[in-house]
């Protein structure tokens, strides 16, 4: 199953997440940011590569809609509502992340 996170500027938790689902195996994951100072960018390639799209809040479903509309019709999105209030690796990013993203895909045992 490839993952996609996407947040703003790629900075903390679109890359947190990438980091933390990479470790489950049959996961593959990527992470890229809608803002257009993003570390890594969000991309066609990117997009079609995924078979989910977790995006951190609703601006960035929003923006994600705006710029690739039709290339989204046959993706799942789904919203995670994590606000910026978190670092990179925060354990406390880690284990909403961990819930959230459980909510949507079976994860097994927690690692």
């Amino acid at each position: 199953m490839r993952l996609l996170f996407v947040c703003g500027r790629n900075r903390w938790r679109s890359p947190t997440a990438e980091a933390v689902f990479a470790r489950y195996e049959g996961i593959e994951t990527q992470s890229a940011g809608v803002s257009e100072d993003a570390d890594t960018p969000i991309s066609t390639e990117a997009i079609e590569w995924a078979d989910i799209i977790f995006v951190m809040e609703p601006i960035h479903k929003d923006k994600l809609a705006k710029a690739f509309g039709p290339l989204l019709r046959s993706k799942r999105i789904s919203v995670l509502g994590i606000p910026d209030d978190y670092r990179f690796m925060q354990p406390e990013l880690i284990a909403l992340l961990k819930e959230r993203v459980g909510r949507f895909i079976d994860l097994g045992s927690d690692r």
